[in-house]
């Protein structure tokens, strides 16, 4: 009987969860970006409505 548990050298597994931090920190930044990018839009967006409203009212749309 071959036991193959444990094969994995320290190295290798130190790869692996350097590898899945990456990802982690990869992941992070973006979607730090992403809501920074929204929180800017928003307000704008916002504004964009609030034209379209008073357009409306005065006949203008």
């Amino acid at each position: 009987m071959n036991d193959t548990r444990g094969a994995l050298e320290v190295e290798m597994l130190l790869k692996i969860v350097l590898g899945l931090v990456a990802v982690l920190l990869v992941i992070e930044v973006l979607s730090a970006l992403i809501g920074g990018l929204l929180s800017l839009l928003r307000p704008l967006l916002m504004v964009a409505i609030l034209a379209i409203i008073v357009l409306w009212l005065l006949d203008r749309l």
